[in-house]
Parts: structure tokens; sequence; C-alpha cells
């Protein structure tokens, strides 16, 4: 597409212009703005969007702002690819460092860099080798984790109730099953339609497994017994999305057991790792499914006669085990001859038994009467009264004296107990000195530092002051112990203690 300038763009020719200047002025005249923009309309009418091969470079993650920038390239050249924030997320395919990719989408230029760049719009690996070799990778990763575990597998209902199918309801694989399973043994199915390939497809398996999943299993729509996840045949392409991650998950966390039926015997899946079982193809995992109806009535039909002709055989063995015992029994007579002997002589035995025990009795009653005669009542009523008179008499007489032992004492303890009092001590002419809290004091020191004292004597008690705090009386005059209070007022206390 050729280029054209602006009108704007071409000088005047001016007359003075040398003709050199003149020749170079015919030349378009562009502003760096003006040919970034002619140039991007150019790449991208020329071009719009393209299917690209190449080898990722220089891709070291999303970038801050969510988008990812790296580099495709061959043996020849290379392009800034870029893939923004809300296409990377929806990308089947995450870009990966040195892995061979097939991109869709725009070129375009960028004015601040002055180069050409691609806008992907979708991605997927290039070559059945970089698809398989990203298919090992990720089987690495999940295995790692114990998805494909042994021990994680479940044994498949023998007679399911239901069973839920997750495909596509258009193809053929859904008519195989349920014909089937009608030729087998008729059961409801289910089916959850979803895309088996293409954009979105993974998404929607994997919420059909989790959706079965959370149906109640009384529900107005009842819970699988187990499920089947089925396509058909198909390339490494066509079959990637039983490779997603979600997929492989989802069929992992289920809780209802499932059968992996995706493409021929010889197609593999990461899903069929994680299978409870794995069917060659889905009309196989019909078979697996359910057992053969017919085959299942012969077999009842057969234990069944098998069970009567052991039942028979089991009376027949008893009836004869019967006679037998019958054959050897004795008869009621001679069972009875001898049970009938014991009896008559214990009817013999029974009248002389009756006189001799009733002779006892009376002879017993005659010596009891004796006994009743020889002692009445009235005597042994006298000789208890007499006797209880005498139980009475002694232990009042014992406390009497006891009484009086104890007073003699208490009299003794009362003496002792005056003659220790120190009120003996006040009686002889002393008195007892005391503060005001009435503690006593014991020496002249301590009487001249209260205020007042109290004095108690034999008969009574006063209060005083002291006038001298050294305990020594003045000269020429004598202590006097009867000497009154300076308020002359006798003061009757309680008795006190010395201590």
């Amino acid at each position: 597409m050729p280029l054209v300038p602006p009108p704007q763009a071409r000088p005047p020719l001016d007359a003075e212009t040398p003709p050199s200047t003149h020749l170079q002025s015919n030349a378009p005249e562009w502003s760096v703005g003006d040919l970034a923009s002619a140039l991007k309309r150019t790449l991208e009418d020329a071009f719009g969007h393209v299917r690209l091969r190449g080898e990722i470079s220089g891709y070291r993650g999303p970038h801050g702002s969510g988008h990812a920038y790296f580099s495709l390239k061959d043996g020849s050249a290379k392009i800034d690819a870029v893939v923004w924030k809300g296409v990377l997320g929806r990308l089947r395919q995450k870009p990966k460092e040195g892995l061979e990719v097939l991109v869709t989408g725009k070129v375009t230029t960028f004015a601040g860099k002055s180069s050409y760049q691609i806008i992907v719009d979708s991605m997927e690996p290039a070559g059945v080798g970089a698809w398989m070799a990203l298919l090992e990778e990720r089987k690495k990763l999940l295995a790692a984790e114990g998805l494909f575990a042994a021990e994680r597998k479940r044994p498949i209902p023998y007679l399911p109730r239901v069973i839920g199918v997750v495909t596509s309801p258009t193809g053929a694989v859904i008519r195989d099953i349920l014909h089937r399973l009608q030729d087998r043994f008729p059961r409801p199915v289910l089916v959850w339609p979803v895309r088996v390939q293409g954009e979105g497809a993974a998404d929607e398996i994997a919420a059909a497994i989790s959706g079965f999943n959370a149906l109640e299993p009384r529900g107005q729509i009842p819970r699988p017994d187990v499920l089947i996840v089925a396509r058909g045949g198909g390339s490494i392409e066509d079959l990637w999305a039983f490779n997603e991650e979600a997929v492989v998950r989802a069929a992992a966390e289920s809780a209802i057991p499932l059968i992996s039926a995706v493409g021929h015997e010889t197609d593999t899946t990461l899903i069929d790792f994680v299978a409870d079982r794995r069917a060659p193809t889905p009309t196989g995992a019909a078979e697996m499914a359910v057992p053969v109806r017919a085959d299942l009535l012969d077999e009842i039909h057969d234990l069944g006669a098998r069970q009567r002709g052991t039942i028979l055989r089991r009376i027949e063995r008893e009836r004869l085990d019967l006679r037998a015992l019958v054959r050897a029994m004795p008869s009621p007579d001679a069972v009875l001859a001898t049970r009938r002997q014991r009896l008559d002589l214990a009817e013999a035995r029974l009248a002389p038994a009756l006189a001799a025990n009733a002779r006892d009795h009376r002879a017993r009653l005659i010596r009891l009467t004796d006994r009743l005669a020889r002692r009445s009542p009235a005597v042994a009523l006298a000789d208890a009264r007499g006797r209880l008179a005498r139980i009475d008499e002694r232990p009042l007489s014992a406390l009497r004296h006891a009484i009086e032992r104890r007073r003699s004492r208490l009299d003794a303890l009362g003496g002792l107990l005056g003659a220790l009092s120190y009120r003996a001590v006040l009686a002889r002419g002393y008195a007892l000195v005391r503060d005001e809290d009435g503690a006593p004091l014991r020496s002249a020191t301590a009487a001249g530092q209260v205020p007042v004292l109290y004095l108690q004597f034999a008969d009574g008690s006063v209060t005083a002051r002291p006038d001298a705090a050294d305990g020594d009386p003045p000269a020429g005059r004598r202590p006097s112990t009867g000497a009154k209070p300076r308020s002359g007022k006798a003061v009757k206390e309680k008795q006190g203690s010395l201590f």
C-alpha cells in the first residue's frame, strides 16, 4: 500500500532557493507520529489476523500489570508478542519458555520502539511433539501430587440405580452407550451435555463432573451411582480437553465412581489415569457399568435351584434322623411304669408316716402343757419386777456417791483459786496500777509517762495523776497508800488481771 503524505506536508517553492534545494523540497515531509500511524495502518490492513508458528523466547511470566511479553522466533527471524491480561487467563495453553506454539493474533506496530509485534488472541502447541511434551510434563506434575495413586481407585457399583454420562448430546457416543445399556441391563441415565473439544470444553466437562457430585442422593434429580465421561476418537488436539488440569482435578475430587471412555483403545488422556476405571471405548464403559441382565437372571435361577435342592436334601436328612430317633425311643408305658411304681410305694408309706407325725406332735404338746403348769406367767412376771427394782436402785446409789466426790473436789479447787488470786494480794494492802487502756504498769518510769493512773485496791479503784517522773518521793515526805485522788471520787471496776 503506497504511503501518501498529507497535503500540508508539501512545502511551497521559494524563488531564491537554490535548484538543489528545490529538488529536495519536492519530497514529502512527515512528522514522526504521522509516519508511525501510517505504518501501523498499512501493516494492520495488509496482514490483519495471522496464524504464526514459532518458539517462545524471553518469557519471564506475567508482568506486574497482568500482561505477558515475550518473543516468537524460528531459525531466521524473531517477532515480539504481547498477550493482554484478559486473554492470558482464557488461553488453553499458557506461554512457556522454549515451547513451540501456534498463535493467532493481530500484527501491529509499537511506535515507542519503532518495532512491529503480534497481539496474541489464542495459543496452542505446534505439532504432535509439542503436545506430547506438554502432556508428559503435566502428567509428571499431577502424578507427584498422588492423583494417579492406585489406592485412590474405588470399585464400580455392581448394579447402579442411576448412571450419569458426560458427553456431547449429538454424537454417536451417547447412542452407543444407551444402546449397550439397553441390551445388557436397562438403567435410568442422566446426560450432562458438554462440548468435548475446542475452547471452553474443559471447563464444561469439569463443571459437569462437579455438578453431578453436587446433586442430593434423594433429591428431585437423583444423584448417579456411577459416572461415564466419554468421547469418540480423534487427534491429540481434539482430545486435549481431557488432558486439562481442571478436568483431571474434577475427576480426582469426584465422590462418585468414574469411568473414563475417551477415544479409542490406543488413545490415552490424563483423565484415564485418575479415573476409577478406564474403558477402551464408550461401549466398553457401558459394559463396565452394568452386568448382563440375562446372565444375572440365569445366575439367580441357578442359585435358586441350588438353594431348593439343598433345602430338600436337608429336609430328607432330618426326616430320616427323626424316624431313627422315634424307633429308639421307649414306649409311653415303659416310661411311666417306673414312676407309677414309685408312686405306689410312696402312697403305702404315707399313712404310717402321718400317724407317727401326729403322735410326736401330741407328745410335744403334753410336755409344753406340763411346763406351763409348773411355771405360771404370774410368777414369772413377779420375778421380773423384782429384778427390775433391784437394777434401778444400784445406779442411783452410785450416782449419788459420784456427785459427792466431785463436789468435794470442786470445793478444794475453789479454795486454791482464792489463795492464788491477785485479789488476795490486794487484801494484804497492795494496789494494782493501770493506764487509760487498762494495761498494768510495772515501773515508775512507765507510770510517769501516762497522764492518768488507775489504782485498784481490794475494796475498789481510784484515779491519780503522777507528780514526778523519776519515781522517788520528795525529801521529808513519805508515800501514803491511803491518799485520795484529786478528784476525790472512787471508781468501781471489774476484776482485772495482774498479768
